[in-house]
């Protein structure tokens, strides 16, 4: 029997010519989703941002956290249920960047430095490449 997915915390909104200028930072699966429906507040990078303001969530092509075993560890941890099928490759949300710390009491930081998501919104799926670093997805020309 399939587990009951969770309850996104997030409103689903609708393309803007203002959403297709941002920038987008590619995160795997399933942490894309967790950060576009509002359970993940924080993510961890390597590198700090100064970027502040609305940020594209870019659902990397690349699966290898999206199985049963770490989607189980998330949901014993947080309870939080992962849906068994996820978008991947393509823009799914955006989130506003808060701050860029060293130090959260957040359960998703891990460090060396956390970048504050707030404000969450679902987009629906627009497939495109992903990069490294900010990349702007959407750009014409």
């Amino acid at each position: 029997m399939p587990k009951p997915e969770s309850q996104s915390k997030s409103p689903l909104i609708g393309w803007t010519p203002e959403l297709e200028s941002l920038k987008a930072l590619s995160v795997r699966q399933p942490y894309a989703w967790l950060i576009v429906n509002g359970f993940k507040d924080i993510e961890n990078r390597s590198w700090r941002t100064n970027h502040r303001g609305p940020l594209l969530i870019h659902a990397s092509q690349n699966g290898e956290y999206f199985n049963d075993d770490n989607c189980d560890q998330i949901e014993s941890e947080t309870g939080i249920v992962i849906p068994q099928e996820l978008d991947m490759g393509g823009i799914v949300g955006v989130v506003d960047i808060a701050d860029c710390v060293q130090k959260h009491n957040s359960l998703w930081f891990g460090g060396p430095w956390g970048w504050v998501l707030a404000n969450a919104r679902q987009l629906p799926f627009r497939e495109c490449k992903g990069a490294v670093s900010l990349f702007k997805p959407l750009a014409k020309g």
